[in-house]
């Protein structure tokens, strides 16, 4: 499958968002710690109109300006069973709302994964998207994302619950 990307301005730095006829593959901020550092995986820049990358960019955009809550986006991620579950997981994660890497172990049932959960919430390479932001350490704190701290805590900031609507867990 032919990869394709585009560059996309944000509030949080460039985003670049790959795909291939699968769907998208990366969403990648531009200081992701784990950046592949294969240009193939980018393949040649493609035209912002072409789908899925307009959809993609408007739906950032409505995201970003707090319009938007749920992405409805054809997702391709590469990745083994267990991080494929995970990052399913990670997608039932309701907007405004957070989880322990407990939490997700459980749910993937058994609570000794939690550090297994976080090594692929980590290599999660649809950022946003896929929500690995809404993730927290055990205490409640802010802790591992491969964006930086500084972006995790914007993002879970753009993504607050108006007055009067049910509280998070963070």
């Amino acid at each position: 499958m032919t990869a394709r990307h585009v560059v996309l301005p944000s509030p949080i730095g460039d985003l670049t968002v790959v795909a291939t006829e699968a769907g998208i593959s990366h969403l990648l901020m531009d200081a992701a710690k784990y950046r592949p550092a294969d240009p193939e995986v980018f393949g040649p820049p493609a035209p912002l109109d072409e789908e899925p990358f307009a959809s993609a960019a408007g739906q950032l955009e409505a995201y970003f300006a707090g319009e938007l809550r749920d992405f409805d986006l054809p997702l391709a991620p590469h990745g083994d069973a267990f991080h494929q579950r995970v990052w399913s997981r990670l997608r039932e994660i309701p907007y405004g709302e957070t989880r322990t890497y407990g939490d997700l172990a459980r749910a993937l049932g058994d609570r000794n994964l939690a550090q297994a959960v976080g090594t692929a919430n980590g290599r999660n390479p649809i950022a946003i998207v896929v929500p690995c932001h809404r993730v927290i350490g055990s205490d409640g704190s802010l802790v591992g994302y491969a964006g930086g701290l500084d972006r995790k805590r914007f993002l879970l900031a753009l993504e607050e619950p108006a007055a009067g609507e049910a509280g998070r867990l963070f």
